[in-house]
């Protein structure tokens, strides 16, 4: 199923636009282009509507939240929705702080998400209104395992309902679902983790694959995340080759992403539908 979609990306090499996280900001631009998208990071207020009028989706990504940027990500956002484009937000650190969960919040009471990325312990805030995280890390309790495996996915069903967006809970376990449908992927490797910006990236990723995907979110958000969890696997290989270090996956990692196509992805891809 992943043949047009990663062909869809090459062909039509969309133009995501973020307002992102500046740590990892440079990281997100270099993995969109890798994937076959095009970034563009604008977050005054007083441009993000006409930026977003000329791209084909936006990110909006809170990791280094300030209020300069809550009206910009708001702005931004209905001129998305206005516009049909897609829409993704990666909840970074919801519930480590009251800022970041209560703009959260306030995001789904302005803008509609077509999908929501982030760890299990962000995507529990985004549905209860309030949680705990390690930083901006899942804390340890609230792990995906097999052992509450289907609990999650009827969790991730249940907030798709009450959302209308994709819901992406990305760990060890990854899991895509909408209201009726899941996917579980386990492509990835732990040394991701150790990266910092690998979330973000992703969520970039997913920025492009829906873009050149409108009409098949679903399958688009999965692609996606098969293909950085892919990479991430290549990347360990090499790293491990080379006798290197977390830096040089980072490296090794957007390279893989840059050389990924249709039958490397469905080669590679660990996914199942629930």
């Amino acid at each position: 199923m992943f043949t047009e979609i990663i062909n869809n990306v090459k062909r039509k090499a969309p133009l995501v636009h973020n307002i992102t996280n500046y740590v990892t900001v440079n990281d997100c631009a270099n993995i969109l282009l890798a994937c076959g998208g095009s970034p563009i990071m604008a977050d005054d207020v007083l441009e993000v509507e006409e930026i977003t009028s000329i791209c084909n989706s936006l990110v909006i990504n809170i990791g280094t939240l300030n209020t300069r940027t809550i009206e910009s990500m708001i702005k931004a956002g209905k001129k998305a929705n206005e516009l049909n484009h897609p829409v993704i937000l990666d909840p970074v650190g919801a519930g480590a702080s009251k800022l970041r969960t209560d703009t959260t919040s306030k995001l789904f009471k302005e803008i509609k998400f077509s999908v929501i990325r982030g760890n299990i312990s962000e995507i529990k805030t985004v549905y209860e209104g309030s949680g705990s995280t390690k930083g901006v890390d899942a804390d340890i309790a609230d792990a995906v395992t097999d052992e509450n495996l289907n609990e999650t996915i009827e969790f991730a069903k249940a907030l798709s309902e009450k959302t209308g967006a994709i819901i992406a809970i990305t760990g060890a376990i990854d899991i895509v679902a909408n209201s009726k449908t899941a996917y579980v992927i386990r492509n990835g490797h732990p040394m991701m983790s150790k990266t910092t910006g690998t979330g973000c990236m992703l969520t970039s990723v997913i920025g492009a694959f829906c873009a050149a995907n409108e009409k098949n979110l679903l399958n688009a958000t999965a692609a996606s995340i098969c293909a950085m969890g892919i990479c991430g696997e290549l990347a360990f290989e090499k790293t491990t080759k080379c006798n290197s270090g977390t830096s040089s996956f980072k490296m090794h990692l957007i390279d893989f992403m840059s050389k990924m196509d249709a039958q490397t992805l469905k080669a590679g891809a660990k996914i199942e539908s629930k």
